[in-house]
């Protein structure tokens, strides 16, 4: 096993590059070879993995998180409201647009993940699923 730090990773898109300790190029990681929840990975953590040969050069295979970063501070619920109105424009605005299905859980997933990035895969679910609820019996959304 190898190990070295996260220089970037795109969760959307699902990967990113991986800095060797020991100074070689750096190595492609895809989030299937994550063996961590991929909403974790960010520049700096500190990662073991193993190198093999991609299509396009080194691949890492087998990532797991070794050294956490610093840990990310809870937010309070009124923390985590002013950063989704602030993300998403003045609370005041008299109109708003009307979005998707698709479009509305895209913009909620981010606004989650910014206000709360410590949340897993589930907690994020169970939350998307309670504001899909609400946005539907309000018309929201576009049904």
């Amino acid at each position: 096993m190898t190990t070295g730090k996260v220089v970037r990773f795109d969760e959307i898109r699902g990967y990113g590059f991986i800095a060797p300790d020991n100074g070689t190029e750096d190595v492609f990681m895809h989030v299937n070879d994550l063996l961590d929840d991929k909403y974790l990975f960010r520049p700096g953590l500190r990662v073991s993995f193993a190198v093999e040969e991609g299509e396009r050069g080194p691949k890492a295979s087998d990532v797991r998180i070794i050294e956490q970063l610093s840990p990310v501070p809870a937010v309070r619920p009124s923390s985590a409201l002013s950063t989704v109105v602030k993300a998403t424009g003045d609370a005041d605005d008299s109109e708003c647009d009307l979005l998707s299905v698709a479009e509305f859980r895209h913009e909620l997933t981010e606004a989650l993940l910014k206000a709360v990035p410590t949340l897993t895969a589930a907690q994020l679910l169970q939350v998307r699923g309670c504001v899909d609820e609400l946005a539907r019996a309000h018309r929201w959304i576009d049904q």
